[in-house]
């Protein structure tokens, strides 16, 4: 996609010195037949900035792509994207918590996309993502450009492969804008290379720099959008907790929050994604446009744990804008502070560039600009990168009926298909059995064990890597021939909880392929997706203590449950089919069909069999009595709190509470468990107001500090992987004192996801 304005057009003609192929005085020239093509051609050079007679031919094509073009804009994106990276790599790409994920002792089980990946000792991790960190800077300062970004590119991507649990589709689009930076010259403006090379210096570029750039971020909106017609965004299923958050409380002004979920979040975000490509694309709509994203990515920067997302976002915007903007900023500054900012004169020639009407100029032997003669290699080479990398952009997405081993309940390699927001997941039950192959002996593990992400129970290929790993640890504990089976229940986007993988399958010895339908997935009950509004109404029956799952399950099979003791009043009631209801400590079986009820015992077990020939369906309401309780004793103590406060308390209230109630006790070590929970409770709900009702300033400091806590842990652990590396590890005992040193907390109002970023903290857009 390319988009020139008339105006850049001229602009770029002038400092060329040659006229612009694109003026109305040339659309004459090569229009004699009459003023309709002379008004057709102007139109489209005004609206897209290139004449239809651009896309005849090859050679026109190609000299179209390699127009020259203002570094300015791409030399400001440069430096943008690559100072969001150097603060992006100690925080979501993990370098402030390699120690956590990669310690040499650490038994954990792994998800690269390619098993022969494997994480280098921990030392040298730090050295791979110094040399990453190294790379963005130099992608930020335009510093030996191609080399820095080599040493951004290849750490980047390994890191990427090697875990397929912290893959999310702004951390794939990193990955493709550094690959794209790698292959353009975007070090021609505002960089170190410019002051060493002359050459370098303010020097056009080809427009195919451009075209590539803005049409992946409009691929990504448009896209995303595209996937957004999915009937459970458009009925407002996805999302559907979002409108709950205080960001939207100004729309609930006017709107229930219904009617927010559905218009302003689900809504709002369907159209801004289908549209914003095409309105930052034209120069009428671009302001507008500049409003809306801005605003959108802003909301969220403080909906989601998204890190530099956002932000490199924002800066993408800019590259839509006329290529010439940072000059026209920078000539409004004092003469006096222009020396500390990028140029504002106008850009020399380029050799990469084809310069219409000029004969190309042999200089030491290299062709200088001009498209008199034949096209450089390089110039064809940059337009057809442009056309097969875009072309393979919009297949990607698209690509899943050859990747079918990783099509769970949703498409593809997560990633790659920028659909966005669309689903959202809730695990209510997850077990794993393994059986001894040789004496038949079976046990049950911990789900999770071995692991450090939740990411392994919704994709087919993660849970044949997890069965590998499981089978080989437990041969350690002298399990033969182990077979595990998996039974994950989850629901999606608000339906029946249900079984996503067949829990008979021993998936140690199940085949799974990268190309063929994983046999042992089970099909998503999109039948029973009309019961949703069905458990709205449900819902709104019952009181605030009461809580509802729903239930679906398949013919032959059954679902083992245990009710806790918490759950005093928890019963079984038949939605749709037949089940039977075995409660297991009094072998004892009761059949139950539509619209049947019963009460389960609590601190049993029970199994609930699937009878009928379809899919049967069920739920359970439970209060959980314990919670009930230590409401009632909240509300006793939040009355107390108040008679103490105020002076009104007649009774004797023993020490400790008093002290405990009235603040004074900040420190004191509470024995009541319940007055010891009422006191965390309340400190969290201080803590939340405060964040909430905190002035920008406060807000900035706080940012500031998290920063500061990740930077420096970054940093001193970096310092002594690589003084290990030199010199040798010292003695445990001060390896020890340095990890106490690195994790002390030097604020007190930093929270605990500035000392540690873990696997689990980002949130997927």
């Amino acid at each position: 996609m390319q988009r020139a304005s008339r105006d850049n057009l001229s602009k770029t003609a002038a400092a060329s010195g040659s006229s612009s192929p694109a003026t109305p005085q040339r659309a004459r020239a090569k229009a004699p037949q009459g003023a309709g093509t002379e008004v057709e051609e102007g139109k489209m050079k005004r609206i897209f900035g290139f004449e239809l007679s651009d896309l005849r031919s090859w050679h026109r094509f190609v000299c179209l792509l390699n127009r020259p073009t203002d570094p300015a804009s791409l030399g400001v994106f440069r430096f943008l994207f690559g100072l969001l990276m150097t603060i992006d790599i100690p925080q979501e790409r993990g370098l402030s918590s390699l120690d956590f994920q990669y310690y040499d002792e650490l038994v954990v089980c792994r998800f690269p996309l390619f098993n022969f990946l494997q994480p280098f000792p921990l030392d040298w991790m730090y050295v791979v993502f110094v040399i990453m960190w190294l790379g963005a800077v130099g992608i930020m300062l335009g510093c030996f450009y191609r080399l820095s970004c080599l040493m951004f590119l290849i750490p980047y991507w390994y890191n990427f492969f090697l875990d397929k649990t912290a893959w999310n589709n702004h951390s794939y689009l990193y990955g493709l804008i550094g690959f794209q930076l790698s292959l353009m010259d975007a070090n021609r403006y505002w960089s170190v290379d410019g002051l060493r090379t002359r050459r370098k210096r303010n020097a056009q570029v080809p427009l195919w720099n451009y075209t590539v750039l803005r049409t992946q971020v409009f691929i990504v909106y448009f896209l995303a959008g595209v996937k957004k017609l999915d009937a459970d965004w458009v009925g407002g299923y996805s999302m559907g907790h979002l409108s709950r958050h205080w960001l939207f409380d100004p729309f609930k002004l006017v709107l229930t929050e219904e009617l927010v979920n559905v218009l302003v979040v689900h809504g709002g975000g369907l159209v801004l994604d289908l549209t914003a490509g095409y309105l930052l694309f034209f120069d009428l709509t671009r302001p507008y446009a500049l409003v809306f994203v801005s605003y959108f990515h802003c909301m969220n920067s403080q909906l989601f744990s998204i890190g530099m997302f956002p932000y490199t976002m924002l800066a993408t915007s800019l590259i839509f804008c006329h290529t010439d903007w940072p000059r026209a900023i920078i000539r409004k500054f004092p003469q006096f502070l222009r020396l500390l900012l990028p140029l504002a004169e106008p850009p020399q020639r380029s050799s990469a560039c084809v310069y219409p009407g000029v004969e190309p100029v042999r200089k030491a032997g290299k062709r200088e600009g001009g498209n008199g003669g034949a096209l450089t290699l390089r110039q064809s080479l940059g337009a057809i990168f442009t056309v097969l990398y875009l072309t393979e952009q919009f297949f990607l997405p698209y690509s899943h009926f050859i990747t079918q081993g990783y099509n769970n309940w949703t498409n593809g390699l997560y990633g790659y298909s920028w659909d966005m927001m669309v689903h959202s997941r809730y695990h209510q039950h997850a077990k794993i059995t393994y059986k001894d192959g040789v004496t038949g002996e079976t046990g049950y593990l911990n789900p999770g064990v071995w692991t450090q992400s939740r990411r392994w129970k919704d994709h087919a290929d993660m849970l044949k890597q997890y069965s590998t790993c499981l089978a080989r640890e437990l041969r350690k504990y002298n399990v033969s021939n182990p077979e595990i089976y998996f039974d994950i229940w989850v629901s999606i986007n608000e339906r029946f909880q249900q079984r996503l993988f067949d829990p008979r399958v021993d998936i140690v010895t199940a085949e799974w392929s990268p190309f063929k339908k994983t046999s042992w997935l089970m099909p998503q009950l999109v039948d029973l997706s009309p019961w949703r509004s069905k458990f709205n109404e449900i819902e709104k029956m019952l009181d605030n203590q009461t809580n509802v799952v729903f239930i679906a399950d398949f013919p032959g099979l059954h679902l083992e449950n245990f009710v806790s003791e918490d759950l005093g009043n928890t019963s079984i009631q038949v939605l749709k089919g037949e089940v039977a209801v075995e409660i297991v400590a009094e072998k004892k079986n009761y059949t139950l069909k539509e619209g049947g009820k019963m009460q389960l015992p609590a601190g049993d077990y029970h199994h609930v069999h699937t009878l009928s020939g379809e899919p049967s369906c069920y739920m359970y309401i439970y209060v959980n009595t314990t919670l009930v309780q230590f409401e009632e004793n909240y509300t006793r103590f939040m009355e107390l709190q108040e008679k103490i406060k105020n002076g009104t308390e007649t009774e004797d209230v023993l020490p400790e509470i008093q002290m405990a109630l009235n603040g004074s006790g900040e420190n004191l070590n509470i024995t009541d468990p319940l007055l010891a929970a009422f006191v965390r409770r309340q400190r969290r709900w201080e803590e939340h107001e405060r964040r909430k009702n905190a002035t920008l300033a406060e807000r900035f400091v706080r940012f500031a500090q998290k920063k500061h806590q990740t930077f420096r842990r970054s940093i001193l652990m970096t310092g002594y992987a690589i003084r290990n590396l030199l010199f040798g590890r010292p003695p445990m005992e001060q390896l020890i004192e340095e990890l106490d040193y690195v994790d002390k907390k030097l604020y007190g109002s930093a929270d605990a996801e500035s000392q540690r970023t873990k696997p689990e903290d980002h949130v997927e857009l």
